[in-house]
């Protein structure tokens, strides 16, 4: 997708800092951090929401909770929230928010 923010950062049009990478996934930092870590997991394939994942794509969500745990690991991490927003991120493609534990939900 050309218009999609995270196609053009993940193509590097858009310059990033990743945590992360490799050939399933790219994480950086989110430019909005709602905690004192959050950490944005994004696949480089475009699949809009949640509602869009096919059955070929399991394994990349599982893949993107591994690299989560990981990125979570590495920044000495024991206690965090993973969150997939669905309809109603910012952003249609999807992304698993990995945000330290003074992360408050505004419900």
């Amino acid at each position: 997708m050309k218009d999609c923010v995270f196609c053009k950062r993940i193509s590097e049009e858009k310059s990033a800092d990743f945590v992360y990478q490799d050939e399933k996934v790219v994480a950086f930092d989110d430019l909005h951090p709602r905690a004192k870590v959050h950490v944005l997991i994004v696949p480089r394939k475009h699949i809009p929401t949640i509602r869009e994942i096919e059955e070929e794509d399991k394994s990349l969500m599982g893949h993107l909770v591994w690299v989560a745990k990981k990125i979570a690991q590495d920044k000495g991490l024991t206690n965090y929230h993973l969150i997939f927003n669905v309809g109603v991120q910012e952003v249609f493609h999807i992304h698993l928010h990995l945000l330290s534990s003074d992360f408050k939900l505004l419900l």
